[in-house]
């Protein structure tokens, strides 16, 4: 039995822009199958059985939920911002619990052995102390004040520097992170993760990006964020246990993981929880 708090989210399951070319997109969500197509110009999110999702579109995605929203869509503003180049980075199949995906990109201290030489580089291996807080205005998990040296922390980032990031979970499945814009040093980048859970083993990541930068070809950009998740992918389908532990004594916590902590702590407050590996009784 899936909790009416999980089937209350939004989730992705499309990129808006791929609709009309598809005579319609046969996928799952939380188990159910469902299928996503143009109708009369409108784009509907139908189940099995003929009935209709609640459908919004943003950020570049089509959105569904499986049962009653139980609030809009988390608010992005930089997605309004103008000037900004809003790049859809397509989509990547993980076997892992759609969790564990979010988990992974809030996780600083796997840079200088996943992604080496791009987002991190030994001997710079050290996380060093940042803030983390469960924010109750907005219901979110924050990370802040993270510092991190990297030698290419974008495609358009001509030499190593130390990068500071932010980190917010907006929703169950759905993480942003803010960092250092390497052409407008008084501006974030931003860069989305929106996780289409499948089952509770396996999803969809739709990576998506909020960049100033006018000159990289819209290729690039794509190829270099999506290098960035395909390296995580087969640390992610290896994870014992595949669920997320929310048990905090099932995996033991560094200071790099305060945000991790966090999370879980906040998945579970929420019953938040497929996809997640519960607390024996």
């Amino acid at each position: 039995m899936i909790a009416q708090a999980v089937l209350n989210e939004w989730y992705p399951v499309a990129m808006a822009a791929q609709v009309g070319a598809w005579p319609g997109r046969q996928t799952q969500l939380l188990g159910s199958d469902i299928a996503v197509f143009l109708d009369a110009g409108e784009i509907v999110v139908q189940r099995a059985d003929g009935s209709a999702l609640a459908v919004c579109l943003r950020y570049g995605h089509v959105w569904a939920c499986l049962g009653t929203p139980a609030h809009d869509l988390f608010p992005i503003p930089e997605a309004d911002q103008p000037g900004r180049r809003l790049v859809d980075c397509g989509v990547v199949r993980v076997k892992c619990s759609p969790l564990r995906a979010v988990e992974n990109f809030l996780d600083i201290a796997h840079f200088p052995f996943v992604h080496t030489d791009v987002l991190g580089a030994e001997p710079h291996t050290e996380v060093g102390r940042y803030e983390v807080q469960i924010r109750e205005d907005s219901d979110e998990v924050w990370a802040t004040k993270v510092h991190f040296y990297q030698p290419q922390a974008a495609k358009s980032a001509s030499g190593g520097i130390v990068t500071e990031y932010m980190y917010r979970v907006a929703a169950p499945t759905a993480a942003v992170l803010y960092k250092t814009c390497p052409n407008k040093p008084d501006a974030w980048d931003v860069i989305g993760i929106f996780v289409q859970p499948l089952t509770e083993e396996l999803c969809e990541v739709w990576p998506w990006m909020a960049l100033f930068d006018d000159a990289t070809p819209q290729a690039d950009l794509i190829q270099f964020q999506q290098m960035i998740f395909l390296q995580d992918r087969s640390i992610l389908e290896n994870q014992i246990p595949r669920l997320l532990p929310l048990d905090p004594g099932k995996e033991i916590p560094t200071q790099a993981d305060m945000t991790s902590i966090a999370y879980r702590r906040w998945l579970k407050r929420k019953g938040l929880t497929y996809g997640a590996q519960m607390v024996a009784a």
